[in-house]
């Protein structure tokens, strides 16, 4: 079992050294590390013995979903949501989302969008209820609280922990004397980019040792 030892606290210069050269090129933003402390953390108010896997796998979701950014962002990255809903509308009509059976970014009668957001995209108004209800935010009455880091940190930690994204846990895939790297990604979104962000849990895993966790 990976613990995290609760009196070592992680040594951040060697996590983010680590961090930075596998991961950003050598070079990392103030906004990526912010965003990468409120996502630990999210993690470390589970207590001193949370899976450092688990952490790693947060850490390499919100990595891809991001886009690197490691801060909440729309769907498509727009800068508003109507540019979001723009975006993603042209693409339907494109016939360049093929998956998407309802399209879930257009307003409701009470003018909200569902599209995604946050550091892992959360999408559609049924995902935003059970989120909601998990995290105690009011995301049904703000869907945009997703794009502030705290409350989106809740919701990846949540989700992942809870199973809520997709029904399938972290905890199906990393345990003990397993470590399905790939499956993982089962938690979000089925088996889309798998090995890639299995690679970056990789990293983020090798980066949080070298930071004693």
């Amino acid at each position: 079992m990976h613990e995290q030892n609760g009196a070592r606290p992680l040594c951040k210069a060697s996590f983010f050294e680590t961090a930075r050269a596998a991961l950003f090129a050598g070079k990392m933003t103030a906004d990526q590390e912010a965003g990468i402390e409120t996502i630990l953390a999210r993690w470390r108010s589970l207590g001193p013995h949370v899976d450092r896997r688990f952490v790693a796998y947060g850490l390499a979701t919100a990595h891809h979903e991001t886009g690197r950014l490691m801060q909440p962002v729309r769907e498509t990255f727009a800068a508003s949501d109507a540019q979001a809903i723009a975006r993603l509308e042209r693409a339907y009509r494109r016939g360049r989302l093929p998956q998407v059976m309802e399209p879930y970014w257009r307003t409701d009668a009470e003018g909200r969008s569902w599209f995604g957001r946050g550091y892992v995209q959360l999408t559609h108004r049924a995902n935003y209820a059970v989120l909601s209800k998990a995290t105690g935010l009011d995301l049904l009455g703000n869907p945009d609280l997703a794009l502030q880091s705290e409350p989106a940190a809740a919701i990846l930690v949540t989700g992942l922990v809870e199973g809520l994204f997709t029904g399938r846990r972290l905890g199906d895939y990393l345990r003990a004397g397993t470590a399905d790297w790939r499956g993982a990604r089962r938690t979000v979104n089925g088996t889309d980019r798998a090995e890639l962000i299995a690679g970056y849990a990789r990293a983020y895993e090798a980066a949080l040792l070298a930071g004693g966790f």
